[in-house]
C-alpha cells in the first residue's frame, strides 16, 4: 500500500534528499550513515514532523479552519502511528514519540492561535503558511543556538561525562572544542551502542574520547568535572525521559557534587507529570523487541575470536564451542533491556534550551507561555 503524502515527507526531511525515498531499506541505510559519516545538519525527528505538517497547510482543500484542523490531526495521528511502528523503531531510535508528539501539539497550538488572532479563513491561511515557515525555521535553528550558549559551561581542561547518542549535545560539544580543549568519557549504551556512536562522532571531531562500561558510571563520576545529556522529553515537573541510566547517573552526579546539565530544544518539553518510572508511556515497544538479548561473549573470554568472522554458528551447541564466553541463557530466562527512564528534577543542575538557560522550575512557567 502507497504511503499518505505526510509520511512520504516526513522521510523526505528526515533523509534530507531532495526526493522521497521508495524503500523502507533506503531512510534505515541513509539514517545509519548519518551516525556514521559524523552528519549533525539533519532535522530532529519534531522538526521533520512540523515541516511535514507545513506540506499539509499547502495541499489542503480544506475552506474552513475547524476542516484544516481535522487534516493536520490526522497527519499527526499517521506520523505518531509512523513512530510506533516496529518496522521504522530501530530507524527513529524507538523512543521518540514524545518528542515528536510534543512538537506536533505545539505547532497545532501555534496554527490555532493564528485562527483566533484573524478569523477571516482566507487571511487567516496566507499567515498560517507565514508563521507555519517562520516556527519551523525557529525550530531548525534550535540545536545551534543551545550549542551557541551551552558551550559556555564547558570550561579548558575539563574532563566530560555523557550517557546516549544525542545530536544536540554532539552539537555542543563539538563546537566547544573548536576554541576549548576537553576530554570526553562516554558510557558505551548498551544494547544499542548509542554511546559508541556518540564516541565516534565525538573523536572524528578531534576530541580526546574515552569509552567506559556503562556500569562503571559511579566509578568514573570520581573523575569528571561536569555530566552532560540530552533527553526524549522535558516532563511538566523539570525532570527528562531519557535513555536508561541516565537516572542512575544523575544520583550518582549528585552524590559527588558533579553538575548535571542537559540539552534540549523546547519542543522536546511535553505536558507529561510521572512521578515515577511506571507512569512513563510505552516506549520503542517495536525495538525493545529487537534487543531482547544480553552480550555474555567478550574479546577475553573467547581468547581473541569475538567480532572475527567465522565463529558465529547456527546451532546453540556449535555456537558454545567456537565462542567459548558465550553463555545460552536458557528460554525460561527472560531478558528486559529497557530504553528510557525518567530523572526527577531535583538531580538536575539546568536546563540547556534554546529559551535560554532554565532551572527545572522553571519549566512549568515556559510550557504555560508555550501553551497559552
Amino acid at each position: 500500500m502507497e504511503e499518505s503524502l505526510v509520511i512520504q515527507d516526513l522521510r523526505r526531511h528526515l533523509t534530507g534528499s531532495s526526493q522521497p525515498p521508495t524503500h523502507h531499506h533506503d531512510i534505515v541505510t541513509n539514517t545509519h550513515n548519518d551516525l556514521s559519516n559524523n552528519n549533525n545538519d539533519k532535522v530532529a525527528l519534531p522538526v521533520a514532523a512540523i515541516k511535514s505538517l507545513l506540506g499539509v497547510i499547502q495541499r489542503t482543500k480544506s475552506e474552513t479552519m475547524m476542516g484544516l484542523e481535522m487534516e493536520l490531526k490526522k497527519a499527526s495521528e499517521e506520523m505518531l502511528s509512523f513512530a510506533n511502528d516496529p518496522l521504522n523503531s530501530h530507524m527513529l531510535g524507538g523512543r521518540s514519540h514524545i518528542a515528536l508528539a510534543s512538537g506536533c501539539e505545539l505547532f497545532l497550538k501555534y496554527i490555532t492561535r493564528c485562527f483566533l488572532e484573524l478569523p477571516d479563513f482566507t487571511e487567516c491561511m496566507a499567515q498560517i503558511i507565514s508563521r507555519g515557515q517562520r516556527f519551523s525555521d525557529i525550530s531548525l535553528a534550535a540545536r545551534d543556538r543551545i550549542a551557541s550558549t551551552g558551550k559556555a559551561f564547558i570550561q579548558p581542561g575539563a574532563r566530560v561525562l555523557t550517557h546516549g547518542w544525542s545530536s544536540v549535545v554532539s552539537s555542543l560539544l563539538i563546537q566547544a572544542a573548536e576554541d576549548t580543549h576537553f576530554e570526553m568519557i562516554v558510557l558505551e549504551g548498551r544494547p544499542d551502542a548509542s554511546g559508541a556512536k556518540a564516541a565516534k562522532n565525538l573523536a572524528r571531531a578531534g576530541i580526546p574520547t574515552t569509552v567506559v562500561l556503562d556500569s562503571a558510571m559511579a566509578y568514573v563520576m570520581e573523575r569528571v568535572d561536569l555530566v552532560i545529556v540530552g533527553a526524549e522529553g522535558v516532563v511538566e515537573n523539570g525532570g527528562i525521559i531519557n535513555k536508561v541510566g541516565t537516572y542512575a547517573m544523575a544520583i550518582a552526579a549528585k552524590e559527588l557534587g558533579k553538575p548535571f546539565y542537559v540539552a534540549a530544544e523546547s519542543f522536546k518539553f511535553a505536558r507529561l507529570y510521572p512521578l515515577n518510572q511506571s507512569d512513563l508511556p510505552v516506549l520503542g515497544k517495536g525495538l525493545s523487541e529487537h534487543l531482547n538479548f544480553v552480550d555474555t561473549a567478550c574479546w577475553i573470554s573467547t581468547g581473541g575470536t569475538f567480532g572475527k568472522k567465522g565463529v558465529v554458528a547456527s546451532e546453540e551447541k556449535k555456537e558454545e564451542e567456537n565462542v567459548p564466553g558465550l553463555v545460552t541463557l536458557p528460554k525460561e530466562v527472560k531478558v528486559e533491556n529497557v530504553l528510557c527512564d525518567y530523572t526527577p528534577a531535583k538531580y538536575i543542575t539546568l536546563l540547556l534550551t534554546d529559551l535560554g538557560v532554565l532551572t527545572p522550575s522553571a519549566v512549568s512557567d515556559e510550557l504555560i507561555r508555550l501553551y497559552q
